[in-house]
C-alpha cells in the first residue's frame, strides 16, 4: 500500500511540474505573440502611411515626366515592402517562438520513462 501512496505522490509531482512548466512557457508564448501582432499592426501602419503619401507626391512629382508608368514603379516598391515585412514575420514563426519547446520534451520524456 505504501509502494502505491508513494507512486501517486510522485505522478502528483510530476503532473504539477509539468502544468507549472507548461505556464511559464504559456507566458513566453504570450509575450512573442503580442510582439508579433505589433511588429505586424504597426508594419501594417508604416506601409498605409508610405502608400498615402509617398505615392501622393512621388506621382504628382512624376508624372508630366513619366505618366502612368508612376503608378506602376510604386506598385512595385510597395510591394517588394509588403513582401519584405511578411518575410520577417514568417521568420519570427519559423524560430518557434510560440511553441512549448520545453515542454513538449519533457512531457515526452516523461511518456518515454512510462511505457
Amino acid at each position: 500500500m505504501g509502494g502505491i501512496t508513494g507512486l501517486a505522490k510522485n505522478l502528483f509531482g510530476l503532473l504539477v511540474s509539468r502544468v507549472e512548466l507548461a505556464a511559464i512557457e504559456l507566458t513566453e508564448v504570450r509575450n512573442h505573440a503580442i510582439e508579433l501582432i505589433a511588429l505586424f499592426a504597426g508594419a501594417a501602419l508604416a506601409v498605409w502611411f508610405a502608400v498615402a503619401y509617398g505615392t501622393a507626391t512621388i506621382v504628382a512629382l512624376a508624372w508630366d515626366a513619366m505618366g502612368w508608368k508612376i503608378l506602376l514603379v510604386m506598385f512595385v516598391v510597395f510591394l517588394a515592402i509588403t513582401a519584405a515585412l511578411v518575410w520577417k514575420g514568417l521568420s519570427v514563426l519559423k524560430q518557434g517562438k510560440l511553441s512549448f519547446p520545453a515542454t513538449m520534451k519533457e512531457l515526452q520524456h516523461d511518456r518515454d520513462m512510462l511505457l
